[in-house]
């Protein structure tokens, strides 16, 4: 997993990645309004926020009726797609379609919603979501005053290859809200039906995929991950039929949407539709548009300014996947129109935290060739950020287009470092040593052969003293380490680590143990944490939905429910044969 200095010319691969010690290599909801309701157009016209109170004299965010959305902001600078009848189809010269999100036919039900969405990014008071007005919006029964659903065309490279146009094929942005403190998001409903853009779909998500991405999002925020975010999760009595795992098994599923946010939900699969399509000044103006909301350290005007957006996502890009290995999160499905511009996490479908460490795991069951193996990422990253290159090429010209690949070249080395960085902070290392690559790499060696769990194994190094690790005496409790100590090599890394521990300049074991805990969860979606809470779901109980939700928002603190849970010991058995696929 450790990765090397060395990325090859071509963009085609980061070489010995897995090097190893011993190895090489809103308004009012649409609807009538009580007739001693006033109206109030600063709020209704212009996605205004009163931070005092609003023109009838409440709060504006204690409810619904007075909260502000629209999708001009995005469909004004752009064509739209002329046809609004909601078919599939080859959509051309646009950047969105307009298109409304299909309601469910039978009952739905609220499952879970995040209070920190709620109230500090929408400016809601949490008491909106027992109101018969948010549940018609988060189920997409109802759109919002002012607003106009689009759904987003873009394409992609998936497993590879060139898949065409793809598209929020089951997904509505209903509304862009600017809140409070001026961050504007855009709010999405995913499983809300179909758009010209479902191919073969039928526009819906079920409820074991909903959940996982709706813990999956809010527990990523909460581990420092830059990711989408989670308002809320409903589930419907509709039928929602699935071939879960591809093998001719259909079976009937519960349709569930998911209310997710995102600072921006344009991905490098929105470039790409357009250069492969030769819609190069729509292009132009899709980037000029990103950079000019999303980049405001470049300036617009400048001549490198495409130039300066490709290095930022590049050095992001890097940056954002060292912080997925080091929690040991593979997405799943690293596929370009799944990778955010704004290099955030999105589009949660068959990842996976890993249990025993392994670089060759991989989470999805439809990923035959473990293309997407958590110890290829970083190597996919380079694959998909050579597209993107590739997008922008026709814009560049011939000094911009050599500078590029130059900047691309240095992809492995931001990667290299940020990743030693992160891993260095596991381990508590203060300062600099030349060991410090060796003494990480040999330690995730040990991990490899012991199949120590990942999660565990840093969070018990952060646990226990100096003295026991001297000693080699490791309480029962910290099992991962236990598992660890069985290599024959492990009183040498040891003896290695205290050494490097001792070099630490003004620094105490306490202090060490703190700064560690701070860094290394002791909680994550574990696969089969996430399958026990979607089992009761099924059954209407959505209590270890709603105790996951809690423990995922501290995953550094230890806390009880969590320890009664067992979600600090060793997996269950039946936790090994788990399977997740882009089946959702």
């Amino acid at each position: 997993m450790l990765p090397s200095r060395r990325v090859s010319r071509e963009g085609g691969g980061v070489s010995g990645l897995l090097l190893h010690v011993l190895l090489a290599g809103l308004v009012c909801v649409c609807g009538a309004r009580s007739p001693a309701e006033p109206a109030c157009p600063a709020v209704l016209g212009h996605n205004a926020w009163r931070p005092e109170r609003s023109c009838d004299g409440q709060r504006a965010a204690d409810g619904i009726g007075l909260w502000g959305l629209s999708t001009g902001r995005l469909r004004d600078p752009f064509p739209i797609d002329p046809i609004q009848e909601n078919y599939v189809r080859n959509v051309r010269n646009c950047i969105f379609s307009i298109v409304y999100p299909t309601p469910f036919k039978s009952r739905v039900l609220l499952v879970a919603v995040s209070e920190e969405v709620i109230e500090d990014i929408l400016d809601l008071h949490l008491s909106v979501k027992d109101t018969s007005d948010f549940l018609q919006f988060v189920s997409g029964e109802k759109v919002l005053h002012g607003s106009v659903p689009l759904a987003h065309r873009y394409g992609g490279h998936q497993f590879g290859s060139w898949a065409g146009q793809l598209g929020d094929g089951r997904a509505h942005l209903v509304g862009v809200y600017t809140n409070r403190r001026g961050e504007r998001w855009e709010l999405q409903l995913k499983g809300s039906g179909k758009t010209p853009y479902s191919r073969n779909g039928d526009g819906r998500a079920v409820l074991r995929s909903s959940v996982r991405e709706f813990l999956c999002s809010e527990a990523m925020h909460y581990l420092g991950i830059p990711t989408s975010r989670a308002a809320s999760l409903v589930v419907s009595d509709d039928d929602v039929w699935r071939d879960q795992f591809y093998n001719g098994n259909i079976k009937k599923e519960r349709g569930a949407i998911v209310l997710r946010l995102a600072k921006s939900w344009f991905r490098i699969g929105s470039l790409e539709i357009l250069a492969h399509s030769g819609e190069l000044d729509l292009l132009r103006r899709l980037l000029d548009f990103i950079i000019q909301e999303h980049f405001p350290s470049i300036v617009p005007s400048d001549s490198d300014a495409y130039l300066e957006f490709f290095s930022t996502v590049v050095s992001e890009t890097a940056s954002l996947i060292a912080l997925w290995m080091s929690v040991g999160f593979a997405h799943g499905v690293c596929n370009t129109d799944n990778f955010s511009l704004l290099s955030i996490t999105i589009d949660y479908g068959p990842f996976g935290f890993m249990d025993s460490y392994d670089p060759n795991f991989v989470p999805n069951t439809s990923d035959d060739d473990g293309r997407y193996k958590i110890g290829n990422q970083a190597n996919v990253g380079l694959f998909n950020l050579n597209k993107l290159l590739q997008a922008l090429k026709p814009l560049l010209d011939p000094r911009q287009k050599q500078l590029a690949s130059q900047i691309l070249e240095e992809y492995g080395q931001t990667y290299y470092v940020r990743f030693t960085e992160l891993f260095k902070r596991k381990l508590g290392l203060l300062g600099a040593s030349k060991d410090d690559n060796y003494l990480i790499a040999f330690l995730l060696k040990l991990m490899e052969d012991t199949k120590a769990d990942f999660t565990m194994t840093f969070r018990q190094l952060s646990e226990i003293t100096a003295d026991q690790l001297r000693e080699l005496h490791i309480p029962e409790e910290f099992w991962a380490l236990r598992d660890l100590g069985k290599h024959g090599l492990f009183s040498e890394w040891v003896a290695m680590y205290l050494l490097r521990l001792d070099g630490n300049k003004d620094d105490s074991d306490i202090k060490r143990r703190r700064r560690m805990m701070a860094v290394n969860p002791r909680y994550v979606l574990r696969n089969w944490m996430a399958e026990s809470a979607v089992q009761k779901a099924n059954l209407n109980d959505f209590s270890e939905v709603q105790l996951l939700q809690q423990v995922l928002q501290r995953p550094f603190q230890k806390q009880r429910a969590a320890e009664k849970a067992g979600y600090a010991l060793r997996p269950p058995a039946w936790a090994r044969g788990l399977k997740v696929s882009c089946s959702s």
